[in-house]
């Protein structure tokens, strides 16, 4: 490891562990400090309610599928799908695979038994290289996966949370956003560090029709 990486990462080691999130969600009993992003956007929006069928993709290791669950009780229902293993989180259905294969498509379609979701929920991001040119367009190929999937699990009048980064392809995402759903709105949460060029688009009120997989 260089010199000048080596700082970095004792640097980053050094915020993370006196990041008031990550104190704040380990005391909580939340895997992730991502559960107080998502915390902050459903104190704001309201957007998981009781009752409600939410599929969490890049759920591991599972964060927003706890704050999901919780937010949705129980008779809510929570499908989480990841290319990691995920350790059980109870009422929490847990499907490992990658959602893009259509192997992996029938069985979260399977586990919604012929109803559609509610709410789609990601916050998925690549593997960061550093370089923006490389970055971007790998963060932006893997945000519209979302959407896709949405289009083939949502019920008529459902919601799609999803992580983008500013910059190129950003603009024309939630164009597409807005083609499909009545309402986009863009969310920052305080739990987001200052310094990451990471938000959330929150798209309310799917247009479309449930698209099978036979499509």
């Amino acid at each position: 490891m260089s010199r000048s990486r080596s700082r970095s990462s004792k640097r980053w080691l050094r915020e993370h562990f006196s990041d008031p999130h990550v104190k704040r969600s380990r005391e909580q009993g939340y895997r992730s400090r991502a559960s107080c992003k998502l915390w902050e956007i459903q104190r704001r929006d309201r957007m998981i309610r009781p009752g409600m069928t939410i599929v969490d993709l890049g759920a591991a290791p599972g964060g927003w599928s706890q704050v999901a669950t919780e937010c949705s009780g129980p008779n809510g229902k929570v499908i989480a799908v990841d290319l990691l293993p995920m350790m059980p989180i109870p009422g929490v259905e847990f499907i490992q695979g990658d959602f893009s294969d259509q192997a992996v498509l029938d069985e979260v379609l399977g586990r919604l038994a012929g109803a559609g979701a509610d709410l789609v929920i990601s916050d998925m991001a690549p593997s960061m290289s550093g370089v923006k040119g490389i970055d971007q367009p790998r963060a932006m190929a893997l945000a519209e996966l979302a959407p896709d999937l949405a289009a083939r699990v949502l019920a008529p009048g459902g919601g799609l949370l999803v992580k983008v980064f500013q910059g190129a392809g950003c603009e024309e995402f939630r164009a597409s956003l807005k083609a499909e759903f009545a309402t986009v709105k863009t969310r920052k949460p305080e739990a987001s560090r200052a310094r990451s060029n990471e938000m959330y688009l929150l798209a309310s009120d799917f247009r479309g029709q449930n698209r099978t997989s036979s499509d």
